[in-house]
C-alpha cells in the first residue's frame, strides 16, 4: 500500500494523527445540506469517505442517514478512524486500489484528500465502485489568506512544502475534465475555526504532512515562527480564544452513462 502513498502522508500523518485529530477544523453547517442535496445523500444509500484520514468528515456523512464506508491508507489515521466511528465500515485502501466491488457506492467524497491522488488512474477506480449515475464529491477546508496575518501564517507553512501535493496550487484540476464524469460544479461556503492558539494555530500547523515529517529541530523552528506571527499580530496576541477565517470549497460530479 505505501507505493501508492506519497512520501509527505506517509511520513507525516503516520506521526501526526494526535495533532490532526486536535487541529482541524469542523465544516461549515451549509455543508450538510449540501451533501444532501448536490450528492443526493440520504437513509438508503451508501456513500464512500475516500482518504478518510482520521474521520475528521465522517460524521458529516453519517448525519446524512446514509451507510458509509470509510477507506484511509494510512494505519495510524485508519485507527483513530475506527476507534471514534466503530459503526462505520473502515477499510485499508488507496484511490487507485479501492477494496470494494464495481457499480456498489451511490457517491464518493472526497475531503481534503482529492490532492494527493488527482490522476486519471484514481478517477477510473472511482467510476468503476460508483453505480450509474452516482455521484463524486470534493471537499477542501481552506484558510482564507485574504486576511493579511492568515496570508503570514501560509508563508511559514508553505516554505516547508517541497513537492507536496496541495490544493492552493491548482495542479488537481488537471485530472479533469475526465471521460465518464460530468463537468465540475464548485460551490463555497465561509466559516471560523475557532479555539484556543495550541489547537486552531499550533496543532492545525502540526497536523500538516510535511510540517509533520520535518526532523524535530525544523518543527521546532515553525512552531517558534508562528509564536514570533502571535505575539506580532494585535488579533491574537493575549488570546484565550482566537479565531482562524476559513472557506470551504465543494465540487460536484456526475457519472455518466
Amino acid at each position: 500500500m505505501s507505493d501508492n502513498i506519497h512520501h509527505a502522508a506517509a511520513d507525516g500523518y503516520a506521526t501526526a494523527a494526535a495533532s490532526y485529530v486536535k487541529g482541524r477544523p469542523d465544516y461549515p453547517p451549509e455543508v450538510s445540506a449540501w451533501l444532501k442535496d448536490a450528492l443526493g445523500l440520504r437513509p438508503g444509500v451508501t456513500v464512500l469517505d475516500l482518504g478518510a484520514g482520521t474521520g475528521k468528515f465522517t460524521p458529516r456523512l453519517l448525519d446524512t442517514g446514509a451507510t458509509v464506508i470509510a477507506v484511509e491508507p494510512v494505519p495510524a489515521m485508519l485507527a483513530k478512524l475506527s476507534a471514534a466511528l466503530p459503526q462505520v465500515t473502515a477499510l485499508a485502501g488507496a484511490a487507485t486500489a479501492i477494496p470494494l466491488p464495481d457499480a456498489s457506492v451511490d457517491a464518493v467524497v472526497c475531503a481534503q484528500a482529492f490532492h494527493w491522488f488527482a490522476t486519471p488512474a484514481a478517477l477510473d477506480e472511482i467510476l468503476r465502485v460508483l453505480k450509474p449515475g452516482g455521484r463524486l464529491g470534493l471537499v477542501w477546508n481552506l484558510r482564507d489568506a485574504s486576511v493579511p496575518w492568515v496570508a503570514r501564517l501560509d508563508a511559514i507553512v508553505n516554505r516547508a512544502e517541497g513537492d507536496t501535493p496541495r490544493y492552493y496550487t491548482g495542479a488537481w484540476r488537471q485530472a479533469f475534465p475526465h471521460a465518464g464524469l460530468s463537468p465540475l460544479q464548485e460551490t463555497h461556503f465561509s466559516h471560523g475555526h475557532t479555539g484556543s492558539a495550541e489547537d486552531v494555530l499550533f496543532n492545525r500547523v502540526r497536523s500538516t504532512s510535511f510540517i509533520a515529517a520535518l526532523p524535530p529541530q525544523e518543527r521546532q523552528r515553525i512552531d517558534d515562527d508562528i509564536g514570533q506571527l502571535i505575539a506580532a499580530e494585535p488579533a491574537l496576541r493575549g488570546q484565550d480564544v482566537v479565531t482562524v477565517p476559513y472557506r470551504t470549497a465543494a465540487f460536484v460530479a456526475h457519472k455518466l452513462g
